[in-house]
């Protein structure tokens, strides 16, 4: 009697011991994203992409055992929201990831924020240089490109058009991504003559239609050959549709917008992007221009589920939940100093070909596309604002400048 008592304590115990792994907390990640303001687009692709990819994750088995639960923070766009919302994700949604963010003033708030409560912050669409530069730290990385390599790339596409020597003007977003993306394009345009090649500043956030105005009034009275709109989001849209409106586009030889994304290029409209060169580090359709088969499935899925292409910020979020799933499975662990051992060096393939996160500042590095709209007619006729990109070059350099190591 006292063995059967003490065999259905064993069983009793082994069940028990089952029913609690199988109801283990979830593990919450935050996102730091964009719901308003200027890059609200953005945000929503990011949610959107955030969604899918912990859905998938959760139907295989979650990480370590334990399913995912999003939490969701609207920034704003703004550096001091982004703040106040990464310490509420950690402090009481005890959050173990927080991500996102469609600016980089907001990207480098959150990130710090993050730090102070030694837990790991990824960038989805944070291009300025200082974010894994001046102002990086080793809980702080980023899936998209900087500035600097958006630029190389662009600056060679400049000069293969021999576009050296002409005068150019530019409208830059007066915060940390406008800055230095300005900056690394006159680095590798020959451009950094600011006597001869001008500037305007328009405020961020909260720039009006008449901040835009009053810079476009000034580009057409310095008679600039290129004019680059280092704008974002709405921001580039409604500047670009206003150059369309004003009948001023052939007033350039070519207008350049350093990062672009499906959504600013759908939002300005065919005629405004015809002709426009910029930058990006992935698109819906790289996967099927090079064969990358997570790609396409990224693509399909995501299609079908939300009836819209994903954009740049959409495959940024997908790539980046994954790669933290990875990363705490490769290290067994959700501690943070193991997961920055984990993911230093680390080479992956996502969604399009091989990344790697730089071990010195987090960077990650990868190909850039550099694409121009292609003509409205040609649009039109398709019948869809999905194809108003074409590739001009694909490019990546393993060796690409080491910024200062920020620590």
């Amino acid at each position: 009697m006292n063995n059967c008592k003490k065999m259905l304590c064993v069983v009793g115990m082994l069940i028990f011991g089952v029913l609690d792994l199988g109801h283990a907390e979830p593990v919450k990640i935050g996102l730091n994203y964009p719901q308003t303001g200027p890059y609200s687009v953005q945000g929503k692709a990011q949610l959107d992409a955030a969604h899918m990819a912990v859905e998938e994750i959760n139907a295989q088995g979650g990480i370590l055992g334990r399913t995912i639960k999003l939490v969701a923070k609207d920034t704003q766009s703004k550096p001091d929201v982004s703040t106040q919302n990464v310490l509420e994700l950690i402090d009481k949604e005890n959050c173990e990831m927080i991500f996102g963010g469609s600016s980089s003033a907001v990207a480098i708030a959150g990130g710090k924020a993050a730090k102070s409560r030694d837990k790991l912050y990824f960038g989805t669409l944070t291009y300025s240089n200082s974010t894994t530069d001046t102002e990086g730290h080793k809980y702080m990385f980023r899936e998209c490109y900087n500035a600097y390599m958006g630029a190389k790339a662009l600056g060679k596409y400049l000069l293969d058009m021999k576009l050296q020597g002409i005068k150019y003007f530019y409208i830059t977003a007066d915060y940390t991504w406008g800055k230095t993306t300005e900056e690394s394009i006159r680095a590798f345009s020959l451009t950094t003559d600011t006597k001869r090649h001008r500037r305007h500043y328009v405020p961020f956030p909260g720039a009006t239609d008449k901040d835009l105005s009053t810079a476009l009034t000034w580009a057409k009275a310095v008679k600039p050959a290129v004019l680059v709109l280092v704008l974002f989001g709405n921001d580039m849209s409604r500047t670009l549709a206003m150059l369309q409106e004003r009948d001023m586009k052939d007033l350039f030889k070519l207008i350049v917008v350093p990062n672009l994304t499906l959504g600013m290029a759908k939002e300005a409209g065919a005629e405004a992007m015809e002709g426009v060169l910029g930058a990006l580090p992935w698109a819906w359709n790289v996967p099927y221009k090079y064969d990358y088969p997570q790609g396409k499935k990224f693509v399909e899925k995501f299609s079908e589920r939300y009836n819209s292409y994903p954009s740049t910020s959409a495959a940024s979020a997908y790539t980046i939940l994954y790669q933290y799933k990875e990363a705490v499975e490769r290290a067994g662990t959700f501690d943070s100093k193991k997961l920055i051992a984990a993911l230093e060096g680390h080479t992956f393939v996502s969604l399009k070909d091989e990344q790697q996160w730089r071990a010195f500042d987090h960077q990650a590095l990868q190909t850039v596309y550099a694409v121009r709209g292609k003509p409205a007619d040609e649009v039109r006729r398709i019948n869809s604002s999905r194809i108003i990109l074409k590739f001009s070059i694909r490019w990546m350099d393993k060796k690409q400048h080491a910024l200062r190591n920020s620590g």
